[in-house]
């Protein structure tokens, strides 16, 4: 017998394939699911796996143990983690500026996977006057309690648009008007020297390796942030708060 929705192990997961299709059918918002490796298909797990599409919900094939140690309830090699938040349409949020008469800045998170260096950055972003924050389907992180906790609660407020395709999503930015500016040390500008007041776009990467080369092509310009001292870089939530610190002054300046 499978579990009920109202059956979870917290309140950030659900688990059982026909408590997840309920649970997405009910309109909540998933991050992602686990299921289980060599798992046979029968038509429940089917119709997850289709739903699944249809709501571009990443999908990770998983040995059990990783599963049993998330829960050792009836899990039945299936578990979903629930999103604190409703992800936004980026077209939508662009949109609205404009017709506001505003000049959107959006902030591009590449591959952000620290859910702390998230609601970080996140928290930040709403104080800036950020418009939207966008993060791509796989490889981020989870927006659940504990990013809404180190946000402060400022996810309730700024939206959060996921992307199938971060490449097509920058395409889509400048198509709309916006320059794009990715923040990385490889860059020999200073942040200092760019402009931001029309439209922006900002891109901020992996605490691994960065902005992926493919994204980098696509930006209009590279600045980094100048320093002096002997560490070579800054974690990638202080470098957000730095960046969009300069907007926000430029800004200031122009209004």
């Amino acid at each position: 017998m499978e579990n009920n929705p109202s059956q979870k192990a917290n309140k950030d997961i659900v688990f059982g394939t026909r408590a997840i299709i309920e649970t997405i059918e009910a309109g909540n918002e998933i991050d992602k699911i686990l299921l289980q490796k060599d798992q046979g298909s029968s038509e429940t797990h089917k119709a997850l796996l289709q739903l699944a599409r249809q709501y571009q919900i990443p999908i990770s094939k998983v040995p059990i143990f990783k599963l049993n140690k998330i829960t050792r309830k009836n899990h039945q090699g299936a578990i979903a983690f629930i999103s604190a938040i409703q992800y936004a349409s980026l077209d939508h949020i662009i949109s609205e500026a404009f017709t506001k008469g505003e000049a959107p800045i959006v902030l591009i998170l590449d591959r952000i996977t620290d859910v702390r260096n998230f609601g970080a950055i996140t928290r930040t972003a709403e104080c800036m006057g950020v418009h939207a924050v966008v993060v791509p389907l796989k490889n981020a992180a989870q927006a659940n309690r504990d990013a809404m906790k180190t946000s402060a609660g400022a996810l309730n407020y700024l939206p959060v648009c996921r992307e199938a395709s971060l490449f097509k999503a920058v395409k889509f930015l400048k198509e709309s008007g916006l320059q794009v500016v990715a923040c990385t040390e490889q860059a020999e500008a200073s942040l200092f020297t760019t402009t931001y007041a029309s439209p922006t776009a900002i891109i901020m990467g992996s605490e691994e390796d960065g902005i992926s080369k493919e994204l980098l092509r696509q930006a209009d310009a590279l600045v980094k942030i100048p320093m002096q001292g002997k560490i070579a870089s800054l974690n990638v939530s202080v470098a957000t708060g730095m960046i969009l610190s300069e907007v926000m002054r430029q800004r200031s300046v122009e209004a």
